[in-house]
């Protein structure tokens, strides 16, 4: 049987993993159940909203070249994004100008990257940040998904998929040093 967590549970995970490295949760954080394949956004210490996201189809993995999702306590590091309209594609962080459904088929096999952006940085030496195991150097983000309908689903390369409109509304919410704990 799943254990089901409550939010008390939640900011009790995201509180432990912020004393490890010595730093304060803050009003906003993001709790990446990838077991789950859930995403649940909390303001104040209460939950906000849960979102279904994808994560990789990988192993959970926070070595370079391993196209896992990494685990462990991160941080909003970068927004991108920001008044594209949904669905836009980018390409390495830069809007392309198209829709997703104007590229040809063959393009829209593979993930793309859509809507918005939150380029995470590991905040744990050795697990997350640094070396062989950096998040950031990694490229991992949050976005939008060409693949809507498959979301649920192991479907990334080690980033955390989410549906456009949810990473629009999500975005707007976040902000750059806002905290995500990535578990199992």
């Amino acid at each position: 049987m799943e254990a089901i967590f409550t939010s008390d549970s939640s900011l009790e995970q995201v509180n432990k993993a912020c004393a490890r490295v010595g730093i304060k949760p803050g009003e906003r954080f993001l709790l990446v159940r990838i077991g789950t394949a859930t995403l649940q956004f909390f303001r104040g210490g209460a939950l906000v909203k849960s979102y279904v996201i994808s994560t990789s189809k990988q192993p959970p993995s926070n070595i370079r070249n391993s196209l896992g999702t990494p685990r462990g306590l991160h941080e909003v590091a970068e927004r991108i994004g920001g008044g594209q309209p949904p669905g836009m594609v980018f390409k390495s962080r830069v809007s392309t100008g198209r829709h997703y459904s104007e590229l040809p088929e063959a393009a829209n096999e593979g993930n793309l990257i859509t809507s918005r952006i939150l380029w995470l940085r590991g905040l744990e030496a050795g697990v997350n940040q640094g070396g062989d195991v950096d998040t950031y150097g990694r490229y991992i983000y949050i976005h939008g998904t060409n693949h809507e309908d498959r979301l649920g689903q192991p479907l990334s390369a080690g980033c955390i998929l989410m549906r456009n409109l949810d990473i629009v509304e999500l975005f707007e919410e976040l902000r750059t040093g806002d905290k995500v704990l990535i578990v199992d």
